[in-house]
């Protein structure tokens, strides 16, 4: 019988990097939220990949970038990316591959010139902890012409910070099983962390909640600040099988809340209906969804909001 391996592998990078995506695409399922906005991923969320004999808990991080000093979300966020990385067996850096191109090739907008920035902020902070088993993970790639990626892989090897690169497109899965492959090898031998067939470490609760702020972001991401989030209150199991769930989208500001529900209703309901079909989906019954939209001014400085998510308040 052959031994088997189990650990962490943490996916860091710049907000929009495509973290998510390739943390799904390693899973062989959807555990983690993708959306339009950047910093979607605002806690450590573990996805569970099984490859053969090894089983390879992957932990998708918060964007990593500059956050404000007075923006206690943000903070806690980066705060999270880098204990997530501080604490795995292997570190995976994914980098938005035509993003870095084009701002290197003076080609690039403002977004462009954050990811680039915040890809070097997360390069230092590798650089100070000195660590192995750490590997790069250019995304996007067929994006971007072959030439192009050839100065950017000898730019990124020049750091002196990465035991391999893997070009890849996580959406495509180009490369992922390449990448999967050495990943497995950098894991330490051990007993499983997990049951084999369960796919994500997050509480249902959670998880509900994360589904419906996806198709909140996707429905209003131009129109919708970033600071909204979603509460599941209430999770009832009906004597049918059926399940029932309450939950509260809470805005900063009075004049967010009808954008949230759109005439007649019509956003919030839309909203409502992608994700309980996704919820169906994934606990395999009937949802019956109830959203309610609420304004909360402060809940960004409401120590409870950090707790049910597992980041710090004070960072």
């Amino acid at each position: 019988m052959s031994e088997t391996r189990a650990g962490f592998v943490a996916i860091i990078g710049a907000p929009n990097a495509g973290k998510s995506t390739l943390v799904n695409a390693l899973v062989g399922e959807k555990v983690s939220i993708v959306t339009h906005k950047v910093q979607t991923t605002r806690f450590q969320i573990r996805g569970i990949a099984m490859l053969d004999d090894a089983q390879m808990v992957l932990v998708d991080t918060p964007g990593i970038f500059q956050p404000k000093e007075k923006d206690r979300l943000s903070r806690s966020m980066v705060h999270a990316a880098w204990t997530g990385a501080d604490d795995a067996d292997a570190i995976v850096h994914v980098v938005d591959a035509p993003a870095f191109i084009r701002q290197q090739n003076g080609e690039g907008g403002g977004q462009d010139r954050l990811a680039t920035e915040d890809t070097e902020r997360v390069i230092k902070g590798l650089k100070l902890r000195d660590r192995k088993n750490v590997f790069l993970a250019l995304n996007k790639i067929d994006e971007v012409e072959r030439e192009a990626l050839l100065e950017v892989i000898a730019y990124f090897q020049a750091t002196e910070v990465f035991d391999q690169t893997f070009l890849i497109s996580a959406i495509n899965r180009d490369g992922v099983d390449d990448l999967a492959t050495e990943l497995v090898k950098a894991l330490p031998k051990g007993p499983y962390l997990y049951p084999p067939d369960q796919a994500a470490d997050i509480p249902s609760r959670l998880m509900a909640a994360e589904i419906t702020r996806e198709k909140l972001f996707l429905r209003l991401h131009q129109e919708l600040p970033y600071a909204s989030t979603v509460e599941t209150e209430k999770w009832t199991r009906q004597k049918n099988g059926d399940i029932r769930i309450d939950q509260v989208i809470y805005v900063k500001r009075p004049s967010q809340k009808p954008i949230v529900l759109g005439k007649n209703g019509k956003t919030i309901k839309d909203i409502g209906a992608k994700a309980r079909l996704e919820m169906q989906d994934w606990l395999g019954c009937k949802v019956h969804l109830f959203l309610f939209v609420k304004v909360r001014e402060k809940w960004v400085d409401d120590p409870a909001r950090y707790q049910q998510s597992g980041l710090e308040f004070d960072v």
